[in-house]
Order: structure tokens, then sequence, then C-alpha cells
């Protein structure tokens, strides 16, 4: 990576928080914000999610995600000044679900257009794409911002991360695959909801806009997992390693190990059994096994968690609760993309 990319300011709307600062507090103070939601499971019971109570419950699908991500934009929009902010290009890039019952193509059109049209309000040179589906979408988008900056695009990038499984066509299909976490379901996981973004642009522009450095982005890498949760022997975590192994390429191995992980681990089997093979397969990068999984405060984010994730770890070193200086953000899509992006705290920036 020639270009150094940072972190100038971050935004979260989570079902523990409506900014960047309040929903990493309640994941630290570990909040749990789970409830019965309007929709009956095959019990006659109501089932339990994790809702952003702002929102309507006759809400679905896209119509959930589109004012999540326009509160993060406004979010933004609030941290750095509007000159700053749209005086220049302004590359968007969006993470959104993948495709399911619930949430087709169109809808991911959809979404990216209505962000696109809301932009396009304020300035003329916001430029609005879909950069990744799914949990590691997030990370794919922070990987083309690092590599346009690394080719001399000097600008600003908002990865948008953004998901919502609170769909009823949703809802019975995580049932049918027995994925929803509920009585007689082994392994199931909450389906939450959210928005994060992360502003990233190159230490240079930075510098010459006065603005703050939140974190460093050290390394982003994405791969492709061939054994996904349908194959007979789950996976081996060989994706998931190479991410990883990807991310961290820059560091001085075992000294600049890996101080937090934050990673989208729900509940369920799949994914808790690919992280060990990770961990046995690259044990150099740990300073120690242990790792950072919100789901059990605001459910599965899912595309949302790759921003989110980068959320968790700039607060973390902003407010001095993290355990070093590095943050490794670590996760997978069903389609089996697989991401990691590491972060360095400022106070190791050599300026």
């Amino acid at each position: 990576m020639n270009a150094q990319v940072e972190v100038v300011a971050v935004a979260a709307r989570t079902p523990v928080g409506l900014t960047a600062e309040s929903s990493a507090a309640s994941v630290r103070a570990g909040i749990c914000r789970y409830a019965e939601y309007p929709f009956i499971d095959p019990r006659g019971e109501p089932v339990v999610v994790a809702t952003d109570r702002q929102l309507e419950p006759r809400l679905e699908g896209r119509d959930r995600l589109l004012p999540m991500a326009g509160s993060v934009l406004e979010e933004i929009e609030a941290k750095i000044d509007q000159k700053v902010l749209f005086g220049g290009e302004l590359s968007v890039l969006l993470a959104l679900p993948e495709t399911r019952p619930g949430f087709s193509e169109e809808d991911a059109a959809w979404v990216a257009s209505s962000l696109g049209t809301r932009l396009s309000a304020k300035t003329s040179s916001a430029h609005v794409e879909i950069a990744g589906r799914g949990h590691a979408g997030a990370i794919r988008a922070v990987e083309q911002a690092v590599r346009e900056c690394s080719e001399g695009r000097d600008n600003l990038f908002l990865v948008v991360g953004v998901d919502s499984y609170h769909h009823a066509n949703t809802f019975v299909w995580l049932e049918r695959r027995r994925r929803f976490a509920q009585p007689g379901i082994r392994g199931g996981f909450t389906p939450g909801e959210g928005a994060g973004c992360l502003a990233l642009m190159s230490a240079g522009l930075r510098r010459r806009l006065h603005l703050p450095q939140l974190a460093i982005v050290r390394g982003a890498h994405t791969e492709q997992e061939r054994l996904l949760r349908d194959s007979d022997t789950g996976s081996f975590g060989v994706g998931m390693t190479q991410a990883v192994q990807g991310a961290v390429a820059g560091l001085d191995l075992p000294r600049e190990g890996i101080d937090d992980l934050y990673t989208d681990i729900n509940g369920e089997r799949y994914r808790s059994e690919e992280w060990g093979f990770v961990a046995l397969r690259a044990p150099s990068v740990w300073r120690q096994p242990g790792y950072k999984a919100p789901s059990d405060c605001w459910g599965d984010m899912g595309a949302a968690f790759g921003a989110l994730g980068g959320v968790l770890a700039v607060r973390a070193f902003a407010r001095g609760y993290a355990r070093g200086p590095r943050a490794l953000v670590m996760t997978g899509s069903d389609g089996g993309l697989r991401g990691a992006m590491l972060l360095q705290a400022p106070w190791m920036s050599k300026e």
C-alpha cells in the first residue's frame, strides 16, 4: 500500500445507540437490546430480535435500510465541515445485504439510487456505488478505497454498511434454514439491523484539510471461501486465513501482533468453527486468542458489521480502553466473501 489511508470520522446507528459514540459505549457496557417483535414464530409466539426502536415495525426490508443509512450520513455531516464534505469529490461506497428472500437486486439498486438522490441535493460531485455485499462487503469497500488512494485518487471516501433482517420473507427463510435463534433451533442467531460509516482519505489530504486522525488503515484484504455453510465438511478457515494474512502483511509478526479482534461470530457453529481454524492457521497474528463479538448486544448486523467493527475499534482508541495499538475487524459473508481490516491507533503515527 503506497498511500497511507486514515479514518477521519465515524458514524453508527444500531439497536443500542443512534451515534457512533453511544453505540460503542453501549457495547462496551454490555447493554443488550433484544426484544419481542410483532412476527409470530411456528409456536405462535413473537420472535425475539434486536431492532431499531425509532423505526415503525410496519416498515420492512429496504424501507428500513434507507433511514438508517441516511442517519449515519447525517452524523458524518455533523462531524465534517460541509465545505470539506461537499467541496470536493465524494465517493460513497455501499455495503448492502446479499440477495435473499426479502431483499432483491432491485432493492439494492433502489437503496443506492435513493442515497444518490439524497446527496445530489447537496453536491453534484458525489458518486454512490455498491462496493460489496454481505457481512464482508464493507471490508471490500475499504479495500477499494485503499487501492484508489494508492492510485492517486485524492478524495473523501464514505464506506457505508447497512442491513436489516426485518422482513417477513427473510424471517421465514431463516426459520426454514434453522438459522433463526428460537427454542428447538440449535446454533441459530438473533437478527439485528443497523448502519455504520467510516470516512476515509489519504494522510496528505487529511493534513491539508486539518481533519482529525482517528485511526490508520494498515491493511484491508478480501478472499473467497469455497467451503460454505452447506458443505459436507464446514469451513476449514482457508479463505478467512488468507484474508487475515493479507491484511496484516505489513506487520512484523509476532512482535506487532493483534491486540483486539472484532468479529461477526453470532452463535452459529459454522462461524465459531471457522474462527478456530483461523486461530490455529495463523498463530503468530494474535497476542491472545480472545475476541469481541458484539452480536450479543445488537444481534447479527449483516452487511453493517464491517463498518461497525471499525467504529468500535476507533472508539476504543479514542477512549483509551483498547488493549493496544492494533485492532483487526474480521468478517465473512454467506456467499463466501471473507474480509479483514487492520486499524492502527493514531498515537502510533510518526507525525
